[in-house]
């Protein structure tokens, strides 16, 4: 299998993982040689309630007896999109109460820009330095990393960057501007939380010029960092929500979430103004579903503060520099890319899942899956402990 992983898939990095995977479940996935590793990385934070969840696989099973695909999305009404949507809206803002089904969060990106242009009839974007919000052409140009996107020029033009946090940039938000994207905290760049209520002042300005504020919730939602939506915890209200990840337990889905005024621009002037042919899928939308009862049911969304301060009890090193981030949204810095590199792949040797970040190579991500034990979070430290003084003292 690893021969023709290598010889007929197309490769995303030089140097993959390689695991050759035979199941998962819970917090643990297993290879084929019958080694079990701790997943402290959760599909990179996709499987919130970790792997083969009883009540997803549940849901997925049922509405695949029931039917698959069946029309291009908006046309037939199906209840498990139905349901889905309509669970978002009721834990979202009162003004945010519609919701665009899509396949993927960059996706879901596409559909706010475009949206958002449509209702400002402005084309400036604004976006953040070091920011991602997806690969497609349309999410790169509004990503902030040079290095990425410098193969792929000419991207889509009228985008304007400025410095996550920094209050100054703000005047480049103007009335010539459609819409601020942000992440709520800054992913790919180190799990940079906003400071002195930034977010807020972003929104401030944005009604000031007319703008609308987009922020990204793909890493930050779905109950990861202590409240449903990432920006509860940053006194904001956005005007469009995108969202990925861990919607969908594990399956792939995105949404961006508006009001339904706004989002009513879309079917008309031009008709299909945003059309998708699988997004909205009822077997995966049925997935959404018995994911978000479940995380808005069973105190996982509180429970994530509490396992933030455990991981950052047992998780204590002098070559731990510093650990970023909120609830189950973390980043362990070292002192070098080099090093953090190291220890990952010595984690992977010693049964724990870590991985990168897009833009920190100091950064050890750790996002496990809401449902993790106490007793799993203290394993996962350990191991990353032992293995930072494996490779300390082998140098």
């Amino acid at each position: 299998m690893k021969s023709d992983f290598f010889t007929y898939q197309a490769q995303t990095s030089p140097h993959p993982f390689a695991l050759e995977i035979s199941h998962a479940k819970g917090s643990y996935i297993y290879d084929t040689s019958h080694h079990e590793y701790l997943d402290f990385v959760a599909g990179v934070s996709a499987n919130s309630l970790g792997h083969c969840h009883p009540k997803v696989t549940e849901a997925i099973k049922n509405q695949l007896d029931k039917y698959a695909h069946v029309m291009v999305y908006g046309e037939f009404i199906q209840q498990p999109q139905v349901d889905l949507c309509k669970l978002l809206v009721k834990n979202s803002p009162k003004n945010l109460n519609a919701v665009y089904l899509t396949n993927s969060g960059t996706e879901a990106t596409e559909g706010a820009l475009k949206l958002a242009k449509r209702v400002t009839e402005r084309a400036e974007i604004i976006a953040a330095k070091n920011s991602y919000h997806g690969n497609t052409m349309g999410s790169m140009s509004v990503s902030g990393v040079e290095k990425q996107n410098q193969a792929f020029r000419p991207l889509i033009p009228g985008t304007t960057f400025i410095a996550f946090n920094n209050e100054e940039d703000l005047h480049k938000i103007t009335t010539k501007t459609a819409a601020v994207i942000l992440e709520t905290i800054q992913g790919g760049a180190g799990f940079i939380v906003p400071t002195k209520d930034y977010l807020s002042k972003v929104k401030k300005r944005c009604k000031e010029v007319g703008a609308l504020l987009i922020l990204d919730e793909i890493q930050t939602g779905i109950g990861r960092t202590g409240t449903f939506w990432g920006f509860e915890n940053y006194n904001v209200i956005p005007d469009i929500i995108i969202t990925g990840k861990g919607l969908g337990g594990g399956m792939p889905v995105g949404a961006f979430i508006a009001s339904f005024n706004m989002m009513s621009l879309l079917k008309d002037n031009p008709k299909l103004g945003h059309i998708s042919t699988f997004a909205g899928n009822p077997i995966i939308a049925a997935a959404g579903l018995a994911t978000l009862l479940e995380i808005t049911t069973a105190n996982l969304i509180s429970e994530t503060l509490r396992k933030e301060k455990l991981i950052k009890k047992h998780l204590k090193h002098p070559a731990i520099k510093e650990i970023r981030g909120k609830g189950l949204m973390l980043a362990a810095l070292l002192e070098t890319p080099e090093l953090a590199a190291k220890v990952i792949y010595k984690c992977l040797e010693n049964g724990l899942i870590l991985f990168f970040l897009l833009f920190e190579g100091r950064a050890m991500r750790i996002t496990p899956p809401l449902t993790i034990s106490d007793e799993e979070i203290i394993k996962g430290c350990n191991i990353m402990l032992t293995s930072i003084d494996e490779i300390i003292t082998s140098k």
